[in-house]
């Protein structure tokens, strides 16, 4: 019986010593020091676009700043704010002081252009009988066509001295303002009214120099009102910076916007910046040195940092002007172990070696 237990006994200790060591063996011997795990992403063509965001005020497409010709009192006003008019409809009547004169001298010229058609057949009769002299008879003609275009003259003044005083619509469209009164002095200075287009209507805004060079006429543009949403085109682009404000002005055309009211302001977005078709890389992988643009780069297992030359960006991709290419496999997770020559892992490979690891343990305990 006691040499029973003291075999039992030796087999006991015989398992222990092989068993034991493989328990307590450190895990760094089984297997190979943790390294970090990475995902990576090759550089691709896209197109970036930069938008900036303005401010800008609602104009109709056309519009009619109404001056007088002349200086008169105004006598009569026909339409008021609000009001639509047609082209040539009458807006207000001014006394010029001009028109009973102008026509003074217009009938004055008439009777005088009569006088002068009666001598010239009077003359033309005793020439042709041989009682009146050659020079005599062109001296009548002379008279005759002088006294015309004095009544020519005389008949433009009055005509435009009528037109002077009688203010009409050079527009259709609806009034916005009318600035006079009945008995109100007028000079050629003053604006009597401001009749807006019955067209399609404009957003103005102004731009820095740097987003001037981004725009062209054609571009679209997003207008917001108080959430609702308009799209525009650029019809006009100014070259020339406004002396008042240092902006450049620009000009979009609107489509079914005339809910908005003329002289709004509003908010809207242009894309001031874009590259299309260029190679770009996620902006998150982008990392910088000295301010100095780099990316970290997976080769087979090893990290290179890799500076590159940078265009344009914004929240998601970053152009690539040299530096990269297609090819790169650029690491896009982050490890505050990512430097030049530190070993990786590529997201994925660790679990296939893990699955082949328990397989073979497996096969071993079989």
């Amino acid at each position: 019986m006691k040499k029973s237990k003291i075999v039992i006994a030796a087999v006991v200790a015989v398992a222990a010593v092989m068993i034991v060591p493989r328990f307590l063996k450190p895990k760094e011997e089984v297997n190979s020091a943790a390294v970090p795990v990475v995902s990576v992403a090759n550089p691709e063509i896209g197109t970036i676009e930069i938008y900036t965001d303005l401010s800008g005020s609602i104009e109709p497409s056309e519009m009619a700043s109404i001056i007088p010709k002349a200086a008169g009192e105004v006598t009569e006003i026909y339409v008021k704010a609000g009001d639509v008019v047609t082209e040539g409809q009458p807006i207000c009547h001014i006394d010029t002081k001009m028109v009973d004169t102008a026509k003074n001298s217009m009938d004055t010229a008439a009777v005088n252009l009569d006088n002068a058609n009666r001598e010239l057949e009077r003359s033309r009769v005793l020439f042709e009988s041989g009682n009146l002299s050659q020079q005599a008879y062109e001296q009548a003609q002379s008279s005759a066509e002088l006294a015309r275009l004095q009544y020519d003259s005389a008949k433009i003044a009055y005509d435009n001295q009528v037109e002077y005083s009688s203010i009409t619509a050079p527009i259709a469209g609806k009034v916005e303002s009318v600035s006079v009164e009945v008995h109100d002095n007028v000079s050629t200075q003053n604006i009597i009214c401001v009749i807006s287009g019955e067209g399609a209507k404009q957003v103005n805004f102004a731009v820095t120099e740097r987003v001037v060079g981004g725009l062209h006429v054609g571009d679209t543009v997003e207008i917001d009102k108080n959430g609702t949403v308009y799209e525009g085109t650029i019809s006009e682009v100014s070259t020339k910076i406004d002396d008042d404000t240092g902006l450049f002005n620009v000009k979009a055309s609107l489509t079914e916007a005339q809910a908005l009211a003329t002289g709004s302001r509003v908010k809207l977005s242009v894309v001031s910046e874009h590259a299309d078709n260029v190679l770009t890389v996620p902006t998150d992988a982008v990392y910088y040195s000295g301010g100095k643009p780099n990316v970290y780069t997976y080769d087979n297992g090893t990290v290179h940092e890799v500076p590159f030359e940078v265009g344009i960006f914004d929240a998601e991709k970053t152009e690539v002007i040299s530096g990269l290419t297609a090819d790169d496999q650029v690491i896009v997770t982050w490890s505050s172990e990512l430097y030049e020559g530190s070993q990786v892992e590529l997201a994925g490979a660790d679990e296939t070696t893990g699955e082949t690891a328990d397989e073979t343990e497996e096969q071993a305990a079989e």
